[in-house]
């Protein structure tokens, strides 16, 4: 479970910013949050902002740390680690990338971060903050001069030496069967990213078929998909495995004749025939109930594009109600979709806003830390009104169109 992701010095973040999943010490919609032990975690967050103001760099920074923390064990000594500063401060250009997470674990909170630039790995951290206890206890640390592994992590000890300069010490204390690593490298596995414009179809159909195959699951993604309205109430998968993924998928349709008696059904190839925002459904439908069923991470790029306002609003709440989400899964995306605001489906600290400075960096708040005269936003304002008038900042300044 997430509770927070720090980002500094990458694409348009330059400062550190954070994004917390920790809910404030407000009273509305506490069906929204997820109480365990002494933690209050919330089920979503939506990040808002106008274009390129830095919400799809937000979270392609999570991606990046996700996908370095994977990867990490299987590069070459010689490997590029692909990082990009912020580029339009020479304070920064030549500064490594900051990356941070907060995630817990059965009541145990694990700090864990690193420090990178193209070459190699800077510094490299990891504290825990156990059930009972108030203080954080240091499991290691490293610098450009070495790793230090504290008694805490013992298991660790003795692969110091043997992580290469561009490559990060947790996953390979993974790598060695370390139970603190492995349950790290757990937790990080149950983070799925994806982008809600551009689909992967190869992932998605695959993930699809997967789903189709297992009867448990098939049910599943049937009852999901049937719920929706989309015009089909099943589809089915050509058992022919040398055509590529996307011409594999087909819609079930009733055909009738001129009396309107059902005569039979009717396949459609799924990419050809049916819309982009009902393929997009069928690409994300897999993932929801995958993540609700399993208490994963959900995090969406653009997650509104394609779909009806009442669609994305009905995804929203099977991660907001406990009833639907009784794993405990977790919903982060971004959007435009201003509808959201006024739908009553978010707290103040779940609505995020992206804006950037005059020196085009990205600044990023929420709602409830938002001050308007020394005060914080009323939950009986009109967001969605107020968001639109410009009231909390991030959006569009636009000149005067008619003097083009």
């Amino acid at each position: 479970m997430i509770l927070e992701f720090t980002v500094g010095n990458f694409l348009s973040f330059k400062d550190k910013k954070t994004l917390s999943l920790e809910a404030g010490r407000i009273k509305e919609l506490k069906d929204n949050v997820i109480t365990v032990d002494k933690y209050k975690v919330l089920r979503s967050a939506t990040i808002y902002g106008a274009n390129s103001s830095g919400k799809s760099n937000f979270i392609k920074a999570l991606d990046f740390m996700v996908t370095t923390i994977k990867r990490s064990s299987k590069l070459n000594s010689t490997d590029k680690l692909n990082i990009q500063p912020f580029l339009l401060s020479t304070e920064t250009e030549d500064q490594p990338s900051f990356f941070e997470i907060l995630i817990l674990e059965d009541n145990i909170r694990y700090r864990y971060g690193f420090e990178l630039d193209n070459d190699k790995i800077h510094s490299e951290w990891l504290y825990v903050l156990l059930e009972k206890s108030k203080n954080e206890d240091l499991y290691f640390i490293r610098t450009l001069e070495g790793i230090g592994v504290a008694d805490a992590f013992k298991e660790a000890s003795g692969l110091e030496d043997k992580t290469r300069d561009n490559a990060l010490f947790l996953p390979l204390t993974d790598q060695f069967n370390t139970e603190i690593g492995k349950l790290i490298m757990k937790s990080i596995s149950r983070i799925h990213i994806m982008s809600g414009l551009e689909h992967e179809e190869g992932i998605v159909m695959t993930n699809a078929i997967y789903m189709f195959k297992h009867a448990d699951y098939k049910s599943d993604l049937e009852n999901f998909i049937r719920k929706l309205d989309l015009g089909f109430n099943s589809f089915d998968i050509d058992s022919d495995s040398s055509k590529d993924f996307k011409d594999r998928l087909k819609t079930i349709h009733k055909k009738y004749d001129n009396k309107g008696n059902f005569i039979s059904n009717f396949e459609f190839k799924m990419t050809d025939h049916e819309s982009s925002g009902t393929n997009k459904i069928l690409d994300l439908s897999g993932y929801i109930i995958l993540a609700l069923k399993f208490g994963l991470a959900l995090v969406i790029d653009e997650l509104d594009a394609k779909l009806h306002p009442i669609l994305t609003q009905e995804i929203i709440k099977l991660f907001n109600n406990p009833k639907t989400n009784p794993e405990n899964a977790q919903l982060i995306f971004s959007t435009h979709d201003t509808n959201l605001l006024g739908a009553n489906l978010f707290r103040r600290d779940q609505v995020w806003f992206t804006e950037k400075d005059q020196y085009e960096a990205t600044d990023l708040y929420s709602l409830l830390e938002f001050k308007e005269d020394g005060k914080t936003v009323r939950n009986d304002r009109s967001f969605e009104a107020d968001y639109i008038k410009g009231r909390y900042g991030a959006i569009p300044y636009l000149s005067n169109f008619q003097e083009i």
